[in-house]
């Protein structure tokens, strides 16, 4: 493999969470008296942190989200997980086979820490996880499309960004890693690929990443 480390994006990539997430964030907005659709909210707030939620509705309503949008959107969203996620069709073979191949690989995600904890319970993708291979919006100032998480997951990870690798299903986290200086390859199981602009190429099956990233 040309690269020595392979960044995930952890909803839709590793785990799929994405039309969970975005069913109740799309419905709790609606609740809340602004209407959004699952398409809407897919397209506004995919592959971000919680506060351009909150950013965007001000912007576009001048209304403030709840004090407590954050810790009730979350407890709905986790209380899904543990009914219904799964891992992502074939990421366990994927990272059986960079752990075979010796090529080191983390998670660097919009999400809080945790939340991706929590998928990663109920999936079992944590026992393919240490501790320090996970990175968290919350550890940098600003999240995707800033490059900041990137960078940090590869200073943390002891690797240079030209010799990374991200795997994104967001036009977010696409900006993020070419920012970064990094080569994304663009996840299109949910997102189309015409939106993933600048991708070093796609997939849309996690099994053809080893023969793309060779």
């Amino acid at each position: 493999m040309r690269y020595e480390l392979v960044i995930f994006d952890n909803d839709g990539v590793l785990v799929d969470s994405e039309p969970i997430a975005n069913t109740i964030l799309a419905g709790y907005l609606t609740e809340l008296g602004h209407p959004t659709s699952y398409d809407e909210s897919v397209h506004d707030y995919m592959g971000s942190a919680v506060h351009r939620v909150h950013d965007l509705v001000e912007e576009r309503t001048g209304q403030k989200l709840p004090a407590d949008f954050d810790d009730t959107l979350h407890s709905r969203v986790f209380a899904a997980f543990e009914r219904e996620l799964v891992a992502v069709d074939g990421v366990e073979d994927l990272l059986a086979k960079l752990v075979a191949d010796g090529v080191a690989y983390c998670v660097a995600s919009s999400a809080t820490h945790e939340r991706i904890r929590v998928g990663h319970r109920k999936t079992g993708l944590d026992q393919w996880f240490e501790e320090d291979w996970i990175f968290s919006a919350e550890d940098v100032g600003q999240g995707k499309p800033s490059p900041d998480l990137f960078l940090l997951a590869a200073e943390r990870m002891g690797v240079a960004p030209e010799r990374c690798v991200v795997i994104e299903d967001s036009p977010l986290g696409v900006q993020a890693a070419r920012a970064a200086g990094m080569d994304v390859y663009g996840f299109t199981s949910m997102m189309p690929a015409e939106r993933l602009v600048g991708v070093t190429g796609y997939c849309s099956d996690i099994s053809q990443l080893p023969e793309l990233l060779a």
